[in-house]
């Protein structure tokens, strides 16, 4: 037998019981706005300028765009389109531009641990180290925020082998980091359970258009022609729709014009798709449709 995690088990989606998000929809949609602050000189992230030694100023730079500019560009298009997002953050962000973080505030945006910073991952510590990266970036949401996060992503989407039973432990609800399924799935913690809630893997900016160098327009289109084919396959399940973005990535103008369409696409069919955040989505999952298992 093969070394298995033991979080859940196989499912077929053509199985499942049936059912459907608030008012009979059958596509819930959320969007995903990584904000990250990285450490100068330290490496980790996608590289603009891969193999140039640390300190790389111009990759660092490069990145340092979407908090300067790419996200306030961002925000007045979410504006135009009165678009709720999930804010995926790094706990650093706060000390470094909390000016950003009080205009998503302001927006009622959903705030979602991303850890302290993506200068690091949680799969390189010991438990009791991981334990104290949760624990000081969730006491600084707390503390900016009044409350802790619901939700969280690992920085890297690089989670160890012991993150959810340390998310649970914490007071966390739902992950992001394991993109399986198209539906949210219960996973087992070593003291109960964490809703997993579909994240974006391929429809996300970094592999689309750093990784694979698919252009501006190229991720548009995507974004579109998912949500069209979802959108018929949610006749038959109910499912879950995220695109996930990064400022530093799609808030330079000659994306932005382009992700703009794609954004103006989706909110035209309101009337079929619930456009919610990560949290309301796991929020109603885990409350309406099927609690934790005991």
């Amino acid at each position: 037998m093969l070394r298995d995690h033991g979080r859940f088990a196989y499912s077929a989606i053509v199985d499942r019981p049936d059912y459907t998000w608030p008012d009979g929809k059958r596509l819930a949609f959320y969007l995903a706005l990584n904000l990250e602050h990285f450490a100068y000189g330290e490496g980790l992230g996608i590289s603009m300028s891969p193999g140039i030694p640390h300190p790389n100023t111009y990759n660092w730079a490069w990145r340092e765009y979407g908090n300067r500019v790419g996200v306030w560009r961002l925000i007045e298009l979410f504006d135009s389109l009165d678009l709720p997002v999930s804010v995926l953050l790094n706990s650093a962000v706060y000390d470094h531009c909390p000016e950003v973080v009080a205009a998503l505030r302001k927006r009622g945006d959903e705030i979602v641990g991303h850890g302290r910073t993506n200068s690091e991952h949680q799969n390189e510590f010991d438990e009791a180290g991981e334990a104290a990266l949760i624990r000081e970036a969730t006491e600084a949401f707390r503390r900016n925020e009044g409350k802790a996060p619901a939700g969280w992503l690992s920085p890297g989407v690089n989670p160890s082998e012991i993150t959810p039973d340390l998310l649970q432990e914490a007071g966390y609800s739902y992950i992001l980091d394991w993109p399986m399924d198209d539906q949210p799935v219960w996973m087992k913690t070593r003291g109960g359970h964490l809703l997993s809630l579909p994240y974006a893997h391929e429809v996300n900016d970094i592999p689309m258009i750093m990784l694979h160098h698919g252009g501006a327009g190229a991720f548009a289109d995507m974004i579109v022609e998912h949500f069209g084919e979802m959108l018929e396959q949610s006749a038959r399940q109910p499912l879950v729709y995220n695109v996930s973005i990064h400022a530093f990535i799609v808030g330079h103008p000659y994306r932005l014009r382009h992700l703009r369409r794609a954004l103006e696409h989706i909110v035209a069919h309101r009337d079929r798709v619930w456009i919610a955040t990560a949290g309301e989505i796991a929020r109603y999952y885990a409350t309406e449709i099927a609690k934790p298992p005991r």
